[in-house]
């Protein structure tokens, strides 16, 4: 039980800092030189990446555990986390791009939330994981709000985009995702890979990926290596940062209490976004509508719900007092 309630507990904080790193990495991309660059939010995932893979080099080489990683990376275990890494980081990733720069962000980011009942599917396949009907309902709930939050946005549709490949990129995101979770989660069942061997071995493969193929057959690489003299490159460091520490709390959840209930609480980012871009970047762009603080509130506890088998536990306990009898 007590791992049931600290998983839930990490796959909540992994939304929360991703919404976090979202927020950041946005404010980060609006600095010279990526303002007004036309790659820039691939430019931006490159470094993003790096950022996260040396963080994680910096902290398993303070716990003394780089000599773990090289040798899981030897076992299938191991191995499997690499193709994870490359379904979730460049394919995923730059299926979520391609979307966003042909349909524009606020579509992009309906279709691409619903990786989990993509992975929840999987999950029950492979996995041979198990939601009650009525978490199943709840993790609906919390995608239908998302949906509405998306529709509420007032982003302007990209003018010029293709239509095809933005879909096409948008469901590559979500089969890149949602099938990374599950791999993730299979691969950790393996005492040689732990979630935090497994995280080392995604974002370094992911980094390797997309600064010396992806970034060079986009053509981005040298403005990559351009935009590291600007203080933009600090703050996606720091996007980096909170994105680290939100992929340690979701492989510790995909590891605790498995990839359908690891997946419903890390989607509550999409709510969590709005949260620090109000705290962050306080503007009229940036108060939410009354549609949508409703719709983070049903995020937020549909998401709870979907990861939680008996909804009694999420009560408070109630102690009763035993009174002396009657003098």
């Amino acid at each position: 039980m007590k791992t049931q309630h600290g998983g839930k507990r990490y796959g909540f904080f992994s939304g929360a800092l991703w919404g976090l790193d979202t927020v950041v990495l946005a404010i980060a991309l609006a600095m010279t030189p990526f303002k007004g660059f036309g790659q820039s939010a691939l430019v931006g995932a490159v470094l993003h990446d790096v950022a996260c893979a040396v963080i994680l080099m910096v902290y398993m080489a303070i716990r003394r555990r780089l000599k773990e990683t090289w040798t899981a990376l030897h076992t299938r275990p191991g191995k499997s986390v690499i193709v994870a890494a490359l379904l979730g980081g460049p394919i995923g990733m730059s299926g979520y791009l391609i979307a966003i720069a042909n349909i524009g962000p606020s579509l992009t980011a309906i279709i691409s939330t619903f990786y989990p009942a993509l992975g929840t599917l999987l999950a029950f396949i492979f996995l041979k994981e198990r939601m009650a009907p009525r978490q199943i309902v709840a993790l609906l709930v919390a995608l239908g709000a998302i949906v509405v939050t998306g529709l509420s946005a007032t982003d302007d549709p990209v003018g010029d985009g293709n239509a095809i490949l933005g879909i096409v990129g948008a469901l590559a995101c979500v089969i890149g995702w949602g099938s990374e979770a599950v791999i993730l989660t299979w691969g950790m069942r393996d005492e040689a890979v732990d979630n935090e061997v497994a995280l080392q071995i995604r974002e370094t493969t992911s980094a390797v990926v997309y600064l010396f193929i992806v970034a060079p057959i986009a053509g981005v690489f040298g403005f990559t290596l351009h935009s590291l003299a600007h203080l933009s490159a600090g703050v996606v460091a720091l996007a980096g940062l909170a994105g680290t520490a939100s992929y340690l709390f979701y492989y510790k959840a995909l590891s605790a209490i498995g990839a359908s209930r690891g997946m419903a609480l890390n989607i509550s980012y999409s709510a969590w976004a709005i949260i620090f871009a109000l705290m962050l970047t306080p503007t009229p762009n940036t108060i939410p509508k009354p549609t949508q603080v409703i719709c983070c509130v049903v995020i937020l506890v549909g998401t709870v719900l979907a990861a939680t088998s008996n909804w009694g536990d999420l009560l408070p306990k109630r102690t009763e007092k035993v009174t002396s009898s009657q003098a």
